[in-house]
């Protein structure tokens, strides 16, 4: 690294007192392969973990300051864990699939020895240090925690906007502020930026989705409950999901498989001579209602492009009613403020208020005025939800959608109030998927765009009932052996 990175200062304003390092450097990306190539290179002795991690802080140190995506940042303890971890290796001790792997963390999720801001100028409290099982499972597993991402404040936001804590750079469009998406914004920058390997988001209403779609990345969000969430800051325990952001469903699949202690859902490579029909007898749901609103030239066009290639690798595409994703409008905003609200206090929120992002204030606020009858109802209206959606989907192997309307916006424009509310429509196709109980995913399909356009992440939205997370990570791995995983941005 260079000498200015010994003593740079976190995304806080800090110093940090990170000294040099004693291995050079990885001069290429480590992880550019997958994380499984990458442990097979770690194993096979022609990268050490300390190398791997110096690849990223070159980066962080070349980037960041730019982007701006980590709250804090512990460049002196993911050190000496690297070295500590290469020493366990060359003993003998090998901790699986993730050893060695350096990842960042959502800011509302505990880690020890870094505070949790909840992306506000409030304490509210909690988390604090108080690590949760994720955190410690990923530890058990060998990651090196890099440090702290931001957050739309309290997570609650699509967008990636926030004015109290300061919102990431989107890595896509170096020249104009683009929106990054929320909540978990600088999770998705971070590792779109090549600074980590994996982040860990959270997601109520689409915040795993949405920046993975933002940020030309693979979202997974998981069924509620298979993850647990001890440890997080609770925006709305009803709906909150812990998941991860990664380069490609495959690493995403290896990281579920260490996370709940089952062999990785991968899917193999198929031999040339077998891939023509690689999806023959899939059977997908378009769902029409909700779904195909709004969407801008660029986001259809790549949409129907992804469309027309699944149909040619075999798959059968079936145009689908979804009524219930128009509840969305009801049912959410019953459940989400009225639940923050409960954790923040209407004492704590008094006092939160003027110091809080203004659109998230706004959002929040309305849960002072939600009726108990309608809280109630709009829990009832949730199971129900989830029974509806397994019976929409009996026969199928899953719908499919754009994650969202548009690419990233200009924040820039958002003076103009209709730019501003089209902001506000980032969770309209994901929003559904969590009030429906399901699992789901966001695919990276911007390689596909019409040749002429500006490259901007586009996302392909793949969604299952509950508790399929490992048929989704299969099917996911199929779609992107179609499709391509596209690429990350280039900041050189």
């Amino acid at each position: 690294m260079s000498k200015r990175s010994e003593n740079r200062p976190d995304a806080a304003g800090n110093p940090s007192s990170s000294g040099p390092s004693n291995s050079g450097s990885s001069s290429s990306d480590p992880f550019a392969k997958g994380l499984d190539a990458f442990a097979s290179d770690l194993r096979k002795g022609s990268v050490s973990i300390a190398a791997a991690l110096e690849y990223c802080l070159d980066r962080i140190d070349q980037f960041e300051p730019k982007l701006q995506c980590f709250q804090t940042l512990g460049a002196d303890n993911a050190r000496a864990t690297a070295a500590a971890l290469d020493d366990l290796l060359a003993s003998g001790t090998d901790l699986g699939p993730l050893m060695g792997v350096p990842i960042a963390v959502k800011d509302i999720i505990a880690v020890r020895g870094f505070p949790t801001t909840n992306g506000s100028l409030h304490d509210a409290g909690l988390p604090g240090e108080n690590e949760g099982t994720i955190v410690e499972q990923l530890r058990q597993a060998g990651c090196i925690i890099v440090g702290k991402t931001k957050t739309v404040e309290f997570a609650l936001g699509a967008t990636g906007m926030n004015s109290a804590r300061g919102t990431p750079w989107n890595p896509w469009d170096l020249t104009e502020h683009r929106i990054p998406g929320g909540s978990s914004s600088g999770s998705a920058v971070a590792v779109a930026a090549g600074f980590v390997a994996f982040a860990l988001g959270t997601d109520t209403g689409g915040s795993v989705r949405i920046p993975a779609c933002f940020n030309g990345l693979y979202g997974h969000k998981t069924t509620v409950g298979l993850w647990p969430t001890d440890g997080v800051f609770p925006l709305s325990p009803t709906l909150d999901s812990i998941g991860p952001l990664c380069r490609t469903a495959r690493d995403a699949a290896i990281v579920h498989g260490s996370i709940c202690k089952v062999e990785a859902p991968l899917i193999e490579t198929p031999e040339a001579n077998d891939s023509d029909d690689l999806l023959a007898g899939l059977a997908l749901g378009i769902p029409q209602d909700v779904f195909q609103d709004n969407l801008d030239e660029t986001v259809s066009k790549t949409f129907n492009t992804a469309l027309q290639k699944l149909e040619a690798a075999g798959a059968t595409l079936i145009p689908c009613e979804s009524p219930e994703a128009h509840e969305k409008a009801t049912v959410f905003p019953a459940i989400v403020p009225a639940e923050l609200l409960s954790t923040l206090t209407r004492d704590g929120f008094a006092s939160a208020a003027a110091k809080m992002d203004p659109v998230t204030e706004q959002r929040a606020r309305a849960g002072l005025d939600v009726a108990a009858i309608d809280y109630f109802s709009a829990q009832k209206r949730i199971d129900e939800l989830e029974q509806i959606a397994r019976e929409r989907l009996e026969g199928l192997d899953g719908w499919l959608s754009p994650t969202c309307p548009f690419v990233p916006l200009v924040i820039d424009t958002f003076s103009n109030p209709a730019e501003h509310k089209r902001s506000l429509l980032a969770s309209q196709n994901t929003q559904p998927a969590n009030l429906m109980g399901m699992c789901a995913s966001s695919l990276p399909i911007h390689h596909l765009a019409p040749k002429g356009k500006d490259t901007l992440p586009v996302g392909l939205h793949l969604m299952m009932p509950g508790d399929c997370d490992e048929d989704l990570l299969g099917l996911s791995q199929l779609l992107q052996l179609v499709l391509g995983t596209g690429n990350l941005p280039k900041l050189d």
